[in-house]
């Protein structure tokens, strides 16, 4: 089994200080990785507040859950990654996904083309920029990406090229996960185009099976090397659990059971929560959790406990 670690997703818009003072927090707490997402919200861009965090720490690893691809050219953006990568001395996980919130192309004038084509161009961008991260010069002509004589410059620092991290809900992506992926994300369904009762709906333990499954199927040989990552969406640390995994199951028209069940929910005492990590990690793999920067203050311990930090 791989070892159990945790993420951290910042969201919120920060200052200078207290983007720095959070990235230090998370290192010193224990947490493994600094996350960022990429919508068009009131957050910071990526790419360059990551390229701080990883400079005023040391150990923390910096990462995107998860670039949209169809808001840059994957030749542009695996030259900024491997930039990053070079400077973080190999400390980056690069999130990758096809795009899915609607509000996004909505707000910046792109068209939202239907699943089967967004997944397509992602899979192809996924090639280039692997190609692009050897360092060989590089010929290729796709549906959607064509490069000429093309060198990718700097070469990343880690071998062959930054972990690179898919996450999904369907068969098609967790496929191209198994495939190309060093960590992946085992989330519900997004085809919605946003966080909807058909989102939740797709998070209960007998989709975690199957998409494990699909997972394993496309990864063969190499699925025991793949760490296994679980997006949390519920995180209440508390010793009444039991009534508020009640309450929410009255909101969202879950039984108590499935809300107890989904990894995508982590409700209780610490020490219900770190058992119910460590059953996830026995049943499933799931071994590398992400949860929010508004749970840091509460999950400290939990981390300790897990990590031995």
């Amino acid at each position: 089994m791989h070892t159990i670690r945790f993420g951290l997703q910042a969201s919120q818009l920060h200052d200078p200080k207290s983007w720095r003072d959070l990235a230090r927090r998370v290192e010193a707490t224990g947490i493994s990785t600094l996350f960022l997402p990429d919508h068009f919200n009131e957050q910071l861009a990526p790419l360059v507040a990551l390229t701080v965090a990883q400079e005023v720490t040391s150990t923390l690893n910096v990462g995107t859950l998860v670039l949209g691809n169809d808001y840059r050219h994957p030749v542009v953006l695996a030259r900024e990654l491997a930039t990053l990568d070079v400077m973080s001395q190999g400390r980056l996980e690069v999130g990758m996904g096809a795009g899915w919130m609607k509000s996004d192309y909505d707000q910046a004038g792109m068209a939202y083309d239907e699943p089967k084509v967004r997944v397509a161009r992602f899979e192809e961008a996924i090639d280039v920029m692997k190609l692009v991260w050897s360092g060989k010069p590089v010929k290729f002509s796709g549906a959607y990406y064509e490069l000429v004589d093309l060198t990718g410059s700097p070469k990343p620092y880690s071998t062959p090229h930054p972990r690179l991290l898919i996450g999904g809900g369907s068969p098609r992506v967790l496929s191209i996960a198994g495939r190309q992926a060093d960590i992946v994300g085992i989330n519900p369904n997004l085809a919605a185009g946003y966080i909807g009762p058909e989102v939740l709906a797709s998070a209960s333990g007998e989709f975690v099976d199957k998409r494990i499954g699909w997972v394993k199927k496309a990864a063969g040989d190499r699925f025991d090397a793949i760490e296994l990552q679980s997006l949390t969406f519920f995180v209440t640390v508390t010793d009444n659990g039991k009534e508020v995994r009640e309450n929410l199951s009255g909101a969202l028209g879950f039984s108590v059971d499935q809300i107890s069940e989904t990894p995508s929910a982590l409700i209780g005492s610490e020490a219900e929560i770190t058992e119910k990590i460590l059953s996830c990690r026995e049943r499933w793999g799931l071994s590398y959790w992400v949860i929010h920067e508004a749970e840091l203050d509460a999950f400290e311990s939990i981390v300790a406990g897990l990590t031995g930090h």
